[in-house]
């Protein structure tokens, strides 16, 4: 599942880039849980957890069924 994952993360990366951040795929879960972290500007950025929830976790649900959870680490 984590190869699947990075391949979706692949996806919404020239989105983050483009605002100079980008994310790292740290682990996925057995439960379903993707943890990542937020690198450049997204580390800092105040809309963070709104891009972690409405945009990269959105995504990841809707391309990989069993996907429960993303959370930032």
């Amino acid at each position: 599942m984590k190869e699947k994952v990075e391949a979706a993360l692949e996806k919404i990366r020239p989105s983050l880039q483009a605002d100079g951040g980008n994310v790292q795929l740290i682990d996925v879960t057995d439960d379903g849980v993707v943890k990542v972290k937020l690198i450049g500007a997204c580390a800092g950025c105040p809309m963070s957890q709104m891009t972690l929830k409405a945009g990269i976790e959105k995504m990841l649900k809707e391309e990989i069924p069993g996907i429960k959870e993303v959370v930032s680490v």
